[in-house]
C-alpha cells in the first residue's frame, strides 16, 4: 500500500502525523500498511489497557453486537447496570453515569458540583484546578486546564477556575471564597509531565476539603482502572474524593467513560444530564470485560511488580546515559531527557519499531499496556537508549 495513494487529505488537519498507517495489533504490538511491526508504550494514550485488539474485548463487542447495540438512553440495558454495579461495588462511589470520553465525563462532573452548589452551598460555582493540569478539549474542560496558551486559543473562556499549584496546599488555601465549591485535580497529573501528587497533600486537600466543605473532584481518566497498580489512582492515596471520572482504560479501546459520585452529592434532576449514545449497551459490555479482567487474582500485583521494574531499567538507563530522573507510579511512568530531545526521540524510535511519546520537549512518558512482559519493557530499554543516543548525535 502506497500512502501517497491514500486519499488522506479528506481528514481535517489537527495535528501532524507519519506517514504510516496502522492496520493491524495484538498486544504489545502494531502493525502498518506495509507490514512494519512497531511495540507500542503509547498504547493509544493509556486507552488499551489489555493491550491491542484483546480477546475478552472482541468477544464481548461481538456477543453483544448481535443482541442490542443501542435501544436510547432513556431506558435501561443490562450491560450498563451490571457494569455501574461492578463500579461502585469497588469503589466509594454509589451512582455512576457513563459518557462516551473523559472530557465529557469531566464536563459532567463540573456540571454536578455546579448543581451540587446551587442547591447545598448558596450558590458557589469556582472550581479550583492546578497548573500544568489537563481535563479535556471541550471549551469548559480547557477552561478547567492548567496548560499553557490554552487560556487565549478559544477566548473567552469559562470562568470559574481559579488555579493553585499542585503539593501546594497554601495555594489552594488562598484562593477558597464565598463561591468556591469543588477542587479538582488529577492524582498525577498525565499531559503535564507525569507530575505525582503526594500522599501527604491528597490527603491534607481532602481535610481540607471537609473543613470548608468543598467537593474533592479525582480526575481520573488517565490514573483509573489499574494504571497505578490499585483499581483506581485515590486508593494509592489513602483518601476518598466525592466525584471521580473514568475514562480511557475503562473502555480498553471503545469510547467509554464515566462520573462517579456520593450518594449526597448526586444531585441532578431529569433533564440536567444526557447523551444520545450515554450508557449504550455495547461499549457497557466492553467496560465489562476490561474490568473482569482487572479484577482478576494477580491483575493488579502484575502492573504493580511490572510498573516498579520498568522504573528500575528508566532509573538505569538514565544512569547509563547521564540523564535525568525517573518519575511514575504503577505504569505511567515519565524520564528527563535533560535537553529538549524528545521529538527528535520520538521519531527515531518510531522508524525503528518502537512508539514513544513526548508530552514536554525535554521529557519521555510511558503508558504500556497493563498486562505488558518483562521482555517487552526490556525491548523498549534498548530501543529507547538507541534512539537516545542517535538523537544526541
Amino acid at each position: 500500500m502506497n500512502f501517497k495513494d491514500l486519499p488522506v487529505s479528506s481528514l481535517m488537519e489537527i495535528t501532524s502525523r507519519p506517514e504510516l498507517v496502522f492496520v493491524e495489533g495484538h498486544g504489545a504490538w502494531l502493525t502498518d500498511q506495509n507490514g512494519k511491526k512497531y511495540l507500542d508504550f503509547v498504547q493509544g494514550w493509556a486507552v488499551n489497557c489489555l493491550g491491542h485488539s484483546p480477546k475478552v474485548i472482541a468477544d464481548a463487542l461481538t456477543a453483544q453486537a448481535s443482541k442490542l447495540i443501542s435501544p436510547s438512553p432513556a431506558f435501561y440495558n443490562q450491560p450498563m447496570i451490571a457494569l455501574a454495579k461492578i463500579l461502585t461495588d469497588n469503589s466509594v462511589f454509589d451512582r455512576v453515569f457513563f459518557a462516551n470520553s473523559g472530557a465529557e465525563a469531566n464536563e459532567g462532573a463540573i456540571k454536578l458540583a455546579r448543581k451540587w452548589g446551587q442547591k447545598k452551598k448558596g450558590g458557589a460555582y469556582e472550581i479550583i484546578t492546578f497548573d500544568h493540569s489537563f481535563h479535556g478539549r471541550t471549551i469548559a474542560t480547557m477552561s478547567a486546564s492548567g496548560k499553557p496558551g490554552w487560556d487565549v486559543i478559544y477566548a473567552p473562556q469559562v470562568p470559574g477556575f481559579p488555579k493553585a499549584d499542585l503539593n501546594d496546599l497554601a495555594s489552594v488555601e488562598k484562593l477558597i471564597g464565598d463561591k468556591t465549591v469543588a477542587v479538582m485535580l488529577e492524582p498525577v497529573q498525565g499531559e503535564g509531565g507525569v507530575l505525582p501528587a503526594t500522599r501527604e497533600f491528597m490527603q491534607a486537600l481532602r481535610r481540607l476539603c471537609d473543613e470548608k466543605k468543598l467537593l474533592l473532584i479525582c480526575d481520573e481518566v488517565q490514573t483509573g482502572v489499574g494504571r497505578l497498580g490499585t483499581l483506581f489512582g485515590y486508593q494509592h492515596f489513602g483518601v476518598e474524593p466525592d466525584i471521580m471520572t473514568l475514562g480511557k482504560g475503562i473502555g480498553g479501546g471503545v469510547p467509554l467513560a464515566a462520573l462517579l459520585a456520593k450518594e449526597s452529592v448526586s444531585v441532578f434532576e431529569h433533564g440536567d444530564q444526557g447523551g444520545t449514545f450515554n450508557g449504550n449497551p455495547l461499549m457497557c459490555a466492553v467496560g465489562l470485560a476490561v474490568l473482569g479482567e482487572v479484577l482478576k487474582p494477580g491483575f493488579l500485583d502484575h502492573v504493580q511488580k511490572i510498573g516498579a521494574y520498568l522504573g528500575e531499567q528508566l532509573t538505569a538507563a538514565s544512569a547509563e546515559l547521564e540523564l535525568g530522573a525517573e518519575r511514575g507510579i504503577g505504569l505511567l511512568r515519565a524520564l528527563d531527557l535533560k535537553a529538549e530531545i524528545g521529538a527528535k526521540v520520538v521519531t527515531i524510535a518510531r522508524d525503528n519499531g518502537l512508539l514513544l511519546n513526548s508530552p514536554r520537549p525535554a521529557l519521555l512518558r510511558f503508558m504500556p499496556a497493563l498486562n505488558v512482559s518483562k521482555e517487552e519493557v526490556d525491548l523498549m530499554i534498548v530501543g529507547m537508549k538507541a534512539a537516545i543516543k542517535a538523537a544526541r548525535a
